[in-house]
């Protein structure tokens, strides 16, 4: 029994031994708590940077979105002025499309209206001509060249009376007073005449105008 103390004695550590083996593992436990805080420091640092990166991104995030809205409005806005451009475009298409039909309405009628003005001028010439071929055969016409006639022959001899009134020989005054009363009954007989002939192409005028309307009734 005395040889079992002994020998626990022997086999036990000494006090300076576990004061040792304490301090020794509390320098190894202050150690890593050191380690531990240098790498949570540098975690901490670390997360920070990541919060910083993440503010970052959520702006630029924010920024992106704002710019994908007013290039949504911005397109709808273009949008909108193209679709207005396309109405203008087909209004301008239609519209043209109808200037278009008018001119060609407009020509046609201009056309029409054109030929039916030549062939009244062409009817009016025919008529005009033939109106001149019968005037030129009426007994009116012929008694005017006759009359035309007699003035210049009246003409002719009442100069040659004049010439002998101033031959103080002759004793023509008689003669003279007869002819100038007969040449005053042809030139009443010429104004008559003249007066008639208005009457005539009064007529004529009044034909001429019922002829037209006639020609534009056709049409």
């Amino acid at each position: 029994s005395a040889l079992l103390p002994k020998m626990a004695k022997e086999n036990s550590p000494s006090l300076t031994e576990v004061v040792k083996e304490v301090v020794k593992q509390r320098q190894s436990q202050k150690s890593e708590i050191e380690k531990s805080k240098t790498v949570l420091f540098q975690l901490q640092a670390k997360f920070q940077e990541l919060e910083k990166e993440m503010d970052s991104i959520k702006l630029e995030m924010k920024m992106t979105e704002r710019e994908i809205y007013l290039k949504d409005d911005a397109i709808q806005v273009t949008k909108y002025h193209c679709e207005n451009l396309e109405a203008q475009i087909r209004a301008l298409y239609s519209e043209n499309l109808k200037l278009r039909r008018d001119t060609e309405t407009v020509q046609e009628e201009f056309e029409t209206t054109f030929a039916r003005h030549n062939e009244y001028r062409e009817k009016i010439k025919a008529h005009k001509h033939i109106f001149w071929e019968v005037e030129s055969k009426m007994p009116v016409m012929i008694e005017l060249a006759e009359k035309k006639a007699a003035v210049k022959e009246l003409k002719a001899k009442k100069e040659e009376f004049m010439r002998d009134l101033q031959n103080p020989e002759g004793s023509v005054i008689k003669q003279v007073q007869d002819e100038i009363a007969l040449l005053k009954g042809e030139i009443t007989m010429l104004k008559e005449f003249i007066i008639k002939k208005k009457d005539l192409l009064e007529e004529e005028k009044q034909m001429h105008a019922k002829l037209r309307k006639e020609i534009e009734v056709s049409h």
